[in-house]
């Protein structure tokens, strides 16, 4: 699915982060893969060249490069008119969706998906000249936020059909008559998905196991395999499949990337999948059967598949943290309006300091996502910058910080918070679906990435630099030999690059006085970043080419990073609004200031925890735990899952007998 294989196509770029997964015992699945032939594969796919600036990689390195995102980018004029022109229409035809009975019913109404066609929204990313709507980023986003607040299944549906569904690749991929095939039908509304995970091929694509197999003609491929958690597929018209092509004819083959008819021979929706949040997503799983598709569908080259999924997922993360956005700005609201209706003791609930806390953590935080969300879309619309850790690190923190203020909702709100939506206007009171939003930002923090898979993607391109001057110095690999000459390249580099993260910018009183009392913060992020520099460098000189099983360290090293882009972000669009409106301006700077103290402390408690933590003694016991020590103290309770099937499926080979439940909604 767009949204859970997100996770596993991200997880293809850890090469020096993690290592592959192990073959499951009793799984029909391909041959285990070595730890290299996995690495090799994800750094073939990986991105590498950077040719243009990037903030957030500056601050792994010590870098406060304010003029990267100050002045705040905005849209152009013409942007603008035709975006906010879409959302009046959208909001228009939201008004009339009941988020309740997409809710009851575990599906969005086929007249709601004929309606967000008829409006162009399945176009909204699709350039004009294919039939699309052209729209930015930011009114992309915008536009999910609006419908992910009636229901946020609306905005799975429409990111896994535009973030890395057959338009996104086909528009940055496909040739010239690929497009003009495709895209018009995906703006008129023909749903796609996005297919690679396998039951048993999560974070390892070295292990997938559909192919596709060249007929003898060259003509085509014969496509067999099955796919797991595939958003949209149940009502796909087309899909992209990532298959393997083995070595033909003096080629390498390799993973490649196919445009699928969902309607083809062969093709069988064999389940429809239900989650605990996301009620409506139309999530299923899918198979193969020797389903003929033309050569002319495959996308880009053979063996170019990750790469294409890694490109588009660049920005196509940004879905999220627009979502995440969407949930802390409705979070905010009922927060507001409840702890004044509420009374307790004599005044409002909002009123006493403990949950007067929460509500300030949720008022600080949610306009911090939705600064992040808004610069890190505009870094991309504006095409300058490279944006792929900012739109990583966007999607990493929105999904934990949204769920945090969602969980702190719930809190204020008490039983009611716990309770349904139904349940509460059954019996006569306002139906807040509190309970919901948690339930349903929760996939947040696993598809499109996990935390702890981006935390090792990010991890792997904020020491990039590092790798790159240690050489051979990071490698497991490599003798003595070889790493006595890593060292003595590494010493120049590291002879240049050291002493620059002594001083900086952050330890003059005066600097950055254009941001009033915002000033403070932006200093304290300069001095961070020079901070976070040096811890790492600290933690790649002590543990070398270890440092890639170190991933509570990394992880806390991507989370200073993140916090300090949340602050930046932050500052920086409070400024643009303080430019745009000083009135509203006012309220900016102090919703700003009060994100960045807040913030301030969980970084304070991230770096004491890089050397000072329980990594140690946590991963001893998880050995033993996992060795079986600790069984006895499990008794005492029943196991209701026993017994019920295996822990991943077979992988299943030929003619499906099961009912193909694929529908069209048009």
């Amino acid at each position: 699915m767009s949204a859970e294989t997100d996770q596993k196509i991200a997880s293809a770029s850890l090469d020096a982060a993690a290592g592959p997964l192990p073959a499951e015992a009793g799984t029909a699945g391909p041959a285990e893969t070595s730890e290299r032939d996995a690495r090799e594969l994800a750094e073939a796919a990986r991105e590498t060249e950077w040719t243009r600036p990037s903030f957030a990689k500056g601050l792994y390195m010590g870098r406060f490069e304010l003029d990267l995102i100050h002045p705040h980018p905005q849209p152009t004029p013409s942007e603008r008119e035709a975006g906010e022109a879409f959302l009046a229409r959208l909001e228009d035809y939201a008004r009339t969706m009941d988020g309740g009975r997409i809710e009851r019913d575990a599906k969005i109404p086929d007249e709601y998906i004929a309606g967000l066609a008829d409006l162009g929204t399945f176009g909204m990313k699709i350039p004009v000249e294919y039939g699309g709507l052209g729209l930015s980023l930011l009114y992309y986003g915008r536009a999910l936020m609006l419908l992910g607040s009636i229901h946020p299944s609306l905005g799975a549906l429409l990111s896994a059909h535009q973030s890395i569904g057959v338009p996104e690749p086909v528009k940055v991929f496909g040739t010239e008559e690929q497009k003009r095939e495709y895209l018009p039908r995906c703006a008129a509304g023909a749903v796609t998905a996005f297919l690679l995970t396998e039951p048993d091929v999560g974070s390892d694509p070295a292990r997938l196991g559909t192919t596709a197999t060249p007929t003898e003609d060259g003509e085509a491929y014969l496509l067999n395999g099955s796919k797991l958690w595939t958003t949209n597929g149940v009502i796909a018209e087309l899909v992209v499949v990532m298959a393997k092509v083995p070595e033909h004819g003096g080629q390498r083959g390799g993973i490649s990337a196919f445009v699928v008819e969902a309607d083809s021979p062969g093709i069988t929706v064999e389940n429809r999948n239900s989650f605990m949040g996301l009620k409506g997503i139309e999530n299923g799983v899918t198979r193969f059967d020797n389903v003929r598709v033309p050569a002319a569908n495959r996308l880009g080259r053979e063996g170019q598949g990750l790469k294409i999924a890694l490109t588009t997922l660049n920005t196509g993360r940004l879905s999220i943290p627009a979502l995440c956005a969407a949930g802390g700005k409705w979070s905010l609201k009922i927060a507001r309006e409840w702890s004044n209706a509420r009374v307790q003791w004599g005044k409002p609930v909002g009123k006493h300091e403990a949950v007067s806390k929460k509500i300030a953590f949720i008022a600080a935080g949610s306009f911090a996502l939705n600064a992040v969300f808004e610069l890190s879309a505009g870094l991309a619309d504006a095409g300058m910058k490279d944006v792929r850790i900012e739109a990583a690190l966007a999607k990493l923190w929105s999904s934990e910080f949204a769920y945090k203020i969602a969980d702190e909702l719930v809190q204020i709100r008490g039983g009611r918070g716990y309770e349904t939506a139904d349940s509460l206007a059954a019996r006569g009171e306002r139906a807040v679906p509190a309970e919901q939003l948690l339930r349903d930002l929760r996939i947040n923090r696993i598809f499109e990435g996990s935390t702890e898979i981006m935390h090792l993607l990010i991890a792997r391109e904020a020491v990039d630099a590092h790798l790159a001057a240690a050489g051979d110095l990071a490698s497991a690999d490599a003798d003595l030999q070889a790493k006595a000459k890593a060292a003595m390249g590494a010493s120049s580099f590291y002879a240049k690059w050291l002493p620059q993260l002594l001083a900086g910018q952050g330890m003059n009183p005066q600097a950055y006085k254009d941001f009033g009392p915002l000033a403070k913060h932006l200093r304290y992020i300069e001095r961070s970043s020079r901070r976070l520099a040096r811890q790492t460098f600290l933690g790649m000189g002590r543990w070398q080419a270890g440092l890639e099983k170190r991933q509570a360290f990394l992880g806390r090293i991507v989370d200073i990073g993140a916090e300090l882009f949340a602050m930046a972000a932050s500052c920086s669009h409070a400024e643009m609004l303080r430019s745009q409106d000083p009135a509203q301006g006012k309220g900016a700077y102090q919703l700003a200031d009060a994100f960045c103290l807040q913030s301030r402390e969980r970084i304070h408690q991230l770096f004491g925890e890089l050397w000072r933590n329980s990594d140690a003694s946590d991963g001893k016991l998880a050995s033993r735990v996992l060795a079986g020590d600790y069984t006895w103290f499990e008794a005492g309770v029943l196991d209701p899952s026993e017994g019920t099937g295996p822990w991943i499926s077979e992988r299943p080979t030929g003619v499906s007998a099961k009912e193909n439940l694929h529908r069209a909604y048009r």
